[in-house]
This record gives structure tokens, sequence and C-alpha cells, in this order.
């Protein structure tokens, strides 16, 4: 089993700064990529930011210079630094990890329970 617990989602203001965290715990053998999606109200789920095991980042468009996703390895930990944040941000956003459970297995896709964001003065 592998568990996904999110942290620190609420309301914040326009301009704000919210940051989100998420663990992953269970039988892991090795985490590939860790990252963020989103889903808005009337909207599909989309990809916010992710990071790769080589620490490599990729992040939407939309959140370039605002948003900055890091990972602690030690701890299988990932979170998602948000500022400037706009309305346009409100959605549930949700913890994604592709990762081993053995040396052999195949890597699967986790998602966490996702954590509210809203942006509204």
């Amino acid at each position: 089993q592998v568990q996904l617990v999110e942290s620190g989602g609420g309301l914040v203001q326009p301009g704000g700064s919210l940051r989100l965290s998420c663990a992953a715990s269970g039988s892991i053998y090795s985490i590939l990529l860790m990252g963020w999606y989103r889903q808005g109200p009337g909207k599909q789920r989309e990809l916010v930011a992710h990071i790769t095991s080589a620490d490599v980042t990729n992040y939407a468009d939309s959140v370039k210079g605002r948003f900055t996703i890091s990972r602690d390895s030690a701890k299988n930990t990932v979170s998602l630094q948000m500022n400037s944040l706009k309305p346009e941000d409100t959605a549930v956003y949700y913890c994604n990890v592709n990762l081993r459970r053995g040396l052999h297995s195949v890597p699967n896709d986790y998602w966490g329970q996702g954590t509210q964001v809203t942006v509204s003065s």
C-alpha cells in the first residue's frame, strides 16, 4: 500500500501565498516523479508542476515565475510554494507520485485526496 497525505490548502487573498505539502509513505522502492495537478470548477484536471528524481522541474505556463516545486527525497515529500496567487488559481490541488514498489515493479501513479485552494478577496 502507498499513501499520499496532502496539507496546506486554504483561503487566501489575491496576491497572497500558500505552501502545499505532500508526504508519500508505505511500500515504496523508488520514486521517479512527484508533482501537483489541479482541477478548477468546471475544468479538466491539469498539470501544475512536476519534479523528477534528478530534480528536473517542469511548470505549466500559467504558473511559471509564481510557483516553485521542491522535494525532499529522504522524506519522500514534495512541496509547492505558490506566490502571487490569482483567482484563476482556485482549484482542488492533487499530489501525484510515480513510483516503483519493488526493484522489478512497473512504475505506477498514485494520487492524494486533494486539497482546496481558494483565492478570493
